[in-house]
């Protein structure tokens, strides 16, 4: 059967109902005129695409600007999002067609030099240049194991039960001090607050209300806090055991972290708590018995460089070094061929070259090992990654690697918070 090519063209404010609940459809979900009122808030129509036959909206993507921080500062990155195709439009072609756009538009106004996206499905966007650049940990906690080290040094701070909604101040305060120093976190503005903090029930499943527990010091200053749920599971004897949801923590202190934790694992009647956290989450090393917290691996942002150059001096690396890179991009040809990278200092410089190449590989791997996640060793060992000249590959993972694993905080939820 032939299709007719659909147009694709940017949302209307009138359109934008019928548009969001396409795209919400697709992943199975409702929305209800307060979520959609929020998605509009948080939505740029000016950079959303969307391709309707006969005035009905059956694709759509929309890019979210935000600042990410990387290894040595921080970036502009193009944050991909609201992707869908309507399940009668499918294997047409659609994804490709706005895809190319978007990433042609980035690269011909000389927009963000990074796009990132939680893919639904892991086995989609490797095509167009993008590879996973964090890892989320998931966490389950046994709280009755949960007995920690003597030595934990909680400080002499407290930890209170606030209104999430009253203390939002707070919580911009810490969250935003504690983004800077972490590979992975996005900046967030008061449509992404009001996106966090949202607490619809029926998004909540068999879940409460959102909690708060706020962690200050001696002197008032709020130095870190917790967003959780409770819930229960079955106990596989007929019962239930209570959960706790921790849907976010954030702290600006070893002590800060350890005090929250603390608290979470002192809760009564109940059994679990589950978390999404850090590869390297400091947890397992405060409790006596490190088997309390079992952990699995899910893949959350995965990155494609848009400019190749602009990318690669965004960031700063581990090590001095001076390396040409032969990148291999199908996608964004611009891309393709030398790229000198040399970094001393803190800063860096990328520039087409004529020089012989010293690693060959895709813009893809690139994306994968940009937030100094994935090590280019890794990719190397897959066979993704070439090292034309020895040595130079264990030099440039070395280089890429930041002190700490690059995590995202929202799990699922990137770029809307």
């Amino acid at each position: 059967m032939t299709f007719s090519p659909l147009r694709l063209r940017g949302v209307l404010d009138q359109e934008f109902p019928a548009w969001a609940r396409m795209i919400a459809d697709t992943y199975g979900m409702d929305r209800s005129e307060e979520e959609l009122a929020e998605q509009r808030a948080a939505t740029d129509l000016g950079r959303t695409l969307a391709a309707f036959d006969e005035g009905v909206p059956v694709a759509g993507a929309s890019v979210y600007s935000r600042m990410l921080t990387v290894p040595g500062g921080t970036l502009p990155v193009a944050g991909i999002a609201s992707v869908g195709v309507a399940p009668t439009h499918r294997r047409r072609g659609i994804l490709t067609s706005m895809m190319r756009a978007q990433l042609t538009d980035l690269h011909d106004h000389a927009r963000e030099p990074i796009a990132a996206l939680r893919p639904s499905e892991a086995g989609i966007y490797g095509r167009y240049g993008f590879g996973p650049a964090t890892l989320g940990n998931r966490m389950r906690c046994d709280r009755r194991a949960m007995s920690f080290r003597p030595d934990t040094d909680v400080g002499e701070g407290t930890v209170r039960l606030r209104q999430a909604g009253q203390v939002r101040p707070l919580l911009e305060k810490v969250y935003d001090q504690a983004r800077i120093t972490t590979a992975g976190w996005p900046d967030r503005q008061a449509v992404h607050w009001a996106v966090r903090l949202a607490d619809h029930p029926h998004r909540r499943g068999a879940a409460t209300s959102l909690r708060c527990a706020v962690h200050q010091e001696s002197d008032g200053r709020a130095t870190g806090y917790a967003l959780y749920r409770h819930s229960s599971a079955p106990d596989g004897r007929g019962g239930t055991d209570g959960v706790a949801e921790v849907v976010e923590l954030v702290a600006l202190s070893r002590r800060a972290y350890a005090a929250l934790w603390r608290f979470l694992a002192g809760i009564d009647l109940v059994t679990w708590i589950d978390y999404e956290g850090a590869v390297d989450e400091p947890l397992p090393h405060l409790l006596a018995d490190p088997r309390a917290v079992r952990s699995a691996p899910v893949d959350r942002l995965w990155l494609r460089p848009v400019d190749v150059g602009r990318a690669l001096t965004g960031r700063s690396y581990s090590l001095p070094f001076d390396l040409v890179l032969d990148v291999r991009d199908d996608f964004c040809p611009w891309n393709t061929g030398r790229h000198r990278l040399q970094a001393e200092g803190g800063s860096a410089r990328c520039e087409p070259t004529t020089a012989p190449a010293d690693l060959r590989l895709t813009a893809a791997e690139l994306g994968a090992a940009f937030l100094g996640g994935t090590p280019l060793t890794a990719l190397a060992a897959a066979g993704l990654v070439e090292e034309l000249r020895p040595g130079a590959l264990t030099l440039a993972s070395a280089a890429f690697r930041g002190e700490r694993e690059p995590w995202y905080p929202g799990g699922w939820a990137f770029p809307l918070y």
